[in-house]
């Protein structure tokens, strides 16, 4: 029997998915206690009682509770589940908007760029606020972070904290669908399960890097164990010019196909506005899909909803079947996990967080060695973990200097009096998130 906490858990998009897995997975947990922990009282309130409800439909031997207070909801649990935000969209657009009236292009602003510099701060501080609660009542828990910018928050956790802690991300995922398209396994249009199934079964996919900007290093067929690299490299070209088109330039110059789509990777390079457009997220449209999930949740807890047919897939993310095979001791491989580098990648420092394919099991978690990545592939990682590292110091410590020269190393700058203007205005659009700059 072990205790498992979701903090976030009144979250739509990863309460709900992750409720998905843990009855998808519920032979793994059984006996479990799982506590919600939120801010939200009424969305906390909405996901317990569909849990409850979901307990009572399938017969799952697990036992849910709900908490508002973080302290009482990790008390002397074995793992926690952390996806946490304060006012996502509305600080986002602001990350966005900011850099782009001074005259920096860059793209989609969440993670990387001057707009992931205005992330990093807000969302690092507030993890290391509940990881502080977690390390003084529950010091031996593994802690599986979603939060975002995954690689810095997960940074600043080694960093500020003695909690063991993995970063989980879906984003391979991608790797898999750009492989499968161009091979001529799928088109993309099927739905997500049918991708998932079939793209497992034909393809198996080696990337390493950083979280959304990692690199394919190793493509075969999943059951001969034959090369598809080189076919794959020979097709791409004949794809149409909308495919990737950054990708496709980074794989032409550096060697490899970087796993991420062109959003996220271009988030890390200078030149991706050539490719991609400077429009912003969809704001509008994650909003009124989030409404809409929310929704179907309240009516799902109140019994007008069936989310059964929900129940015969897995969500894709990987922090519960992590979970069931650290409890079983399975030695479980994982495509990607995010942890101290510690040898995986040569060329890195030990401490950089990397996302490389590992091992978990009763003895924890731990990244395989990889192959070294070709030189300017290095070099491109290098230059984001020396902006990381100071993007983190400056999170931790409060510290201006550093949170500026995080800007002035990022390639997406070229203008000093720029870098200096959007760190101001970040800072104060920002305050009431970053008390650790007002001391």
């Amino acid at each position: 029997m072990k205790n498992i906490t979701l903090v976030g858990a009144g979250s739509a998009s990863f309460g709900f998915s992750t409720l998905v897995d843990i009855f998808y997975y519920a032979d793994l947990l059984q006996g479990s206690t799982i506590t919600l922990n939120d801010v939200n009282v009424e969305s906390l309130e909405h996901m317990l009682r569909l849990a409850e409800r979901l307990v009572r439909e399938t017969g799952a031997q697990l036992s849910f509770k709900a908490s508002t207070d973080l302290r009482t909801a990790v008390a002397g649990t074995d793992f926690v589940v952390i996806a946490v935000a304060r006012d996502r969209l509305t600080t986002w657009k602001q990350d966005w908007d900011i850099p782009l009236k001074y005259g920096v292009k860059h793209v989609l602003g969440e993670n990387g760029g001057p707009g992931g510099l205005g992330h990093t701060l807000r969302s690092a501080h507030l993890v290391l606020e509940v990881a502080k609660v977690i390390e003084e009542v529950a010091p031996q828990a593994l802690v599986l972070n979603f939060t975002n910018p995954l690689t810095r928050v997960c940074l600043a956790l080694n960093r500020a904290t003695k909690l063991r802690v993995v970063g989980l991300c879906h984003g391979i995922g991608n790797a898999y669908l750009a492989a499968g398209q161009v091979l001529g396994y799928i088109t993309g249009k099927e739905d997500k399960a049918t991708i998932r199934e079939v793209l497992g079964r034909r393809i198996d996919i080696k990337a390493a890097g950083l979280n959304h900007m990692t690199f394919v290093y190793e493509l075969r067929d999943a059951e001969t164990g034959a090369d598809l690299y080189p076919e794959f490299l020979q097709r791409l070209p004949e794809m149409p010019p909308s495919f990737r088109p950054l990708a496709r330039q980074i794989t032409d110059s550096f060697g490899l196909f970087p796993s991420l789509g062109d959003g996220h990777m271009g988030e890390y390079i200078s030149f991706a506005w050539e490719t991609s457009a400077l429009t912003d997220y969809d704001f509008n449209a994650a909003a009124q899909s989030a409404a809409e999930l929310r929704t179907l949740i309240t009516q799902a807890a109140a019994g007008d909803q069936s989310v059964s047919e929900r129940l015969k897939h897995p969500s894709g993310e990987r922090a519960i079947p992590i979970i069931g095979a650290v409890m079983h001791g399975q030695n479980q491989y994982e495509v990607a996990l995010n942890i101290p580098n510690r040898g995986s990648i040569p060329g890195l420092p030990e401490w950089a967080v990397v996302e490389v394919p590992g091992v978990v099991g009763a003895a924890g978690v731990y990244g395989l060695q990889v192959p070294a990545l070709p030189p300017a592939i290095t070099a491109l990682l290098s230059q984001q973990v020396a902006i990381q590292d100071r993007a983190v110091e400056a999170t931790i410590h409060g510290d201006r200097q550093a949170a500026l020269q995080a800007l002035l190393l990022d390639p997406t700058i070229n203008s000093y009096q720029a870098a200096t203007q959007i760190l101001d205005e970040l800072l104060a659009v920002h305050a009431a998130y970053l008390p650790q700059f007002a001391k």
